[in-house]
């Protein structure tokens, strides 16, 4: 069946879906300290860091509305360009590198249906580190017209937990967010053959709008 996760146009900002079990604790948290703060010192002075947390995190999982760009294949993720490398099986991977300061919700690169989403456990070095080929990892298969596209989101260090909003089988327009990883990492997609990458080695992109193929 066809999924779609928002709206394209317009510039509200809503709160990530997966969030709930950060956010909850820590803007509660902070609800109690600035009432107890009317009659506490004490509570005064723990509701300014309390409060800033819950600021921080509401700021973390803000997930914008966007105007989706044009091309065969845009960027799923806002980050930098880490790497681009050949494959030996023709196809070209682009790495991106997701900071915390990043908007960590991810974006269908294609339009097509989603023929596999496939978690693999793994460890959490940081999402810039060589080694995190190895760590949890969800990856992701799209059935598009430029044929079989495969896509990896990888937890880093701090971001525990993918959040996958998406299931096998359905259908997504090209920009539909897909899932959410939490706290700084990283997201792979692998080019066709054939196709060259449009972005450079230390460029930003934005999710939904970048365009990552070459004419």
């Amino acid at each position: 069946m066809p999924y779609r996760s928002s709206p394209r146009p317009g510039r509200r900002v809503r709160l990530a879906r997966g969030a709930s079990p950060w956010l909850l604790p820590t803007v509660t948290a902070a609800g109690v300290s600035l009432v107890k703060a009317r009659r506490s010192g004490r509570w005064a002075a723990a509701a300014v860091p309390v409060t800033a947390l819950a600021a921080g995190m509401l700021w973390f999982f803000r997930d914008p509305e966007r105007e989706i760009g044009e091309g065969r294949i845009i960027c799923p993720a806002d980050g930098v360009v880490q790497s681009i490398m050949p494959w030996p099986d023709g196809r070209t991977r682009v790495a991106i590198f997701m900071s915390p300061l990043n908007v960590h919700v991810n974006r269908a690169p294609v339009a097509g249906t989603v023929a596999s989403v496939e978690h693999i456990p793994g460890g959490y070095v940081p999402a810039f580190d060589k080694e995190s080929e190895n760590n949890e990892r969800v990856v992701w298969r799209f059935d598009s017209e430029l044929g079989d596209l495969e896509m990896i989101q990888i937890a880093g260090a701090v971001a525990r937990r993918i959040v996958p909003y998406v299931p096998q089988g359905c259908k997504v327009e090209q920009g539909d967010r897909v899932g959410l990883i939490r706290f700084g990492s990283r997201v792979d997609v692998y080019l066709p053959e054939g196709i060259e990458p449009a972005v450079e080695v230390g460029q930003h992109t934005t999710a939904g709008v970048t365009r990552l193929d070459r004419d």
